[in-house]
């Protein structure tokens, strides 16, 4: 049974938590961070590891955001439900969400080229043929852009137009003749070979610009909108007069914000995973992906909630009853997950189309198949048993070791998903442990994209009150049964 709460039970102005509370772990986070982050640009900048460690960056990334992406879910889901239960632990949310702007940092190296050569073999083609011209023969020659025009009118039979980056053959009276084979896009030269065909016909959606674009737009967008949801939140704490007037205009913009979500989660996942291989694709890779970012955001959620509460924070206004529906959401999510996982192998399977199959051929051999059909088992099978009984769910005892398990898990699903496009070298056990100790650089990024996540977090949690203390939902989440 619930505990009984009233409006006497809660503080006039709320409840924060004390700087002492956090000053310990924030600076130790920071400083792991400084460290990270010089050990990071040495190993970036070496010949040797920049490779390997481009794929450890990214793979860390990866896990981090979307932590915060699903706490951007789960706010704005929370407001556009109209959610009276989450009113307790909505403030975890919204700071767990706002992380998600922050880690524009983290991206940064991401935006280097000679780290998106290393990850994304498209982006090297499509700055190789900014700077190539084809003679007469057919033979492809690099030169700078700014020379490249006049190096192609010294080819005979040839002209560069700068403009779209195009080649055409001229006849002898030195007018272009109609090449119905010429691309009006910036890979002609470059695409002759049948497999670069595929390149030819996404390079509307996979050219540097509009790369560039969507990922600035990721942040900006979807930052925005988390940063109005926890602001309009945060200034009900202190407004002398507060009404409904916040909470309506919270859930009229979370209506909005929430495609916006749905849109980011989804090619933050094709633009820096799928892309890997840009021959392969899936259209289920997106939600796959997004049920990674809730199992995980509701496992740092519960974590966080523990952790304030044996600080003895929370405690009037969360019990056993939030642990419960908490549990039930990390639970189905975690059946979503292996269905839609499923569903993505099953359908590529059965259609058994060549660029589908490589996705899975690759994490299929070696010893990367014992951690593929380890997922079935160990990220489904054995946590949909354990959260059955609800008491499992109600107990901390017992939820906190599990949310930890999801965590390890996870990263084990993303690391399955971005390492293997590493090198062939890293599928072999014994090879990864003594030749290839390219684990190192995937410890070595994940502390330090980690300690960067802790630190954004803890501050975000400390520079607000623990809960939204001027809710007039306030007492019906504290009296939660269910």
């Amino acid at each position: 049974m619930a505990h009984h709460v009233t409006s006497k039970d809660l503080p006039l102005h709320g409840e924060k938590v004390k700087s002492s509370d956090l000053a310990l772990p924030k600076l130790i986070s920071l400083i792991v961070f400084a460290i990270g982050a010089v050990i990071s640009i040495i190993l970036f900048s070496l010949d040797s590891t920049s490779d390997g460690y481009s794929y450890s960056w990214l793979f860390a990334f990866m896990f981090f955001i979307s932590i915060t992406l699903g706490g951007c879910f789960w706010v704005t889901l929370h407001n556009v439900t109209n959610s009276g239960w989450g009113v307790s632990v909505r403030r975890l949310m919204e700071n767990l969400g706002f992380v998600f702007p922050f880690m524009a940092v983290i991206a940064i190296p991401l935006m280097v080229p000679s780290v998106q050569n290393d990850l994304y073999e498209w982006m090297q083609h499509h700055r190789d043929v900014n700077h190539e011209y084809v003679d007469e023969n057919g033979e492809v020659h690099y030169s700078d852009r700014e020379n490249a025009k006049a190096a192609a009118k010294e080819a005979a039979g040839v002209e560069y137009h700068k403009d779209y980056l195009q080649i055409q053959t001229l006849d002898e009276a030195g007018v272009a003749k109609a090449d119905h084979g010429a691309y009006s896009s910036p890979y002609k030269g470059a695409f002759k070979s049948d497999h670069k065909s595929l390149l030819y016909y996404k390079a509307w959606y996979m050219n540097l610009p509009f790369w560039l674009a969507r990922v600035i737009g990721f942040f900006v967008l979807l930052g925005l909108g988390i940063w109005i949801q926890r602001k309009l939140s945060t200034d009900q704490d202190t407004d002398p007069k507060p009404t409904c007037e916040r909470l309506i205009k919270t859930r009229q913009l979370s209506c909005l914000i929430m495609p916006i979500f749905a849109v980011v989660a989804t090619f933050i996942a094709l633009d820096f995973m799928m892309a890997l291989d840009y021959k392969w694709f899936s259209t289920m890779y997106g939600v796959y992906f997004f049920a990674g970012c809730a199992i995980n955001s509701m496992a740092v959620l519960i974590l966080t909630l523990t952790w304030l509460r044996s600080k003895g924070y929370l405690k009037i206004v969360t019990s056993k009853e939030h642990y419960h529906i908490m549990g039930k959401l990390l639970h189905a999510f975690v059946i979503f997950w292996a269905y839609v996982s499923f569903s993505q192998f099953m359908l590529i399977w059965y259609a058994n189309i060549t660029e589908e199959t490589t996705y899975f051929i690759l994490r299929n051999t070696d010893e990367w198949w014992y951690g593929s059909i380890s997922l079935t088992f160990l990220h489904f099978a054995l946590p949909f048993a354990l959260l059955l009984p609800h008491y499992v769910k109600k107990t901390v005892i017992f939820i906190v070791p599990i949310c930890v398990y999801m965590l390890i898990m996870h990263a084990v699903d993303l690391y399955i998903a971005v390492i293997p496009e590493r090198g062939v070298s890293l599928t072999h056990g014994k090879e990864l442990f003594v030749s290839h100790p390219a684990y190192l650089g995937d410890i070595v990024a994940f502390i330090t994209v980690g300690a960067f996540f802790v630190y954004v977090f803890l501050r975000n949690i400390g520079n607000t009150n623990t809960y939204p203390n001027r809710d007039p939902r306030l007492l019906e989440s504290a009296n939660l049964h269910n």
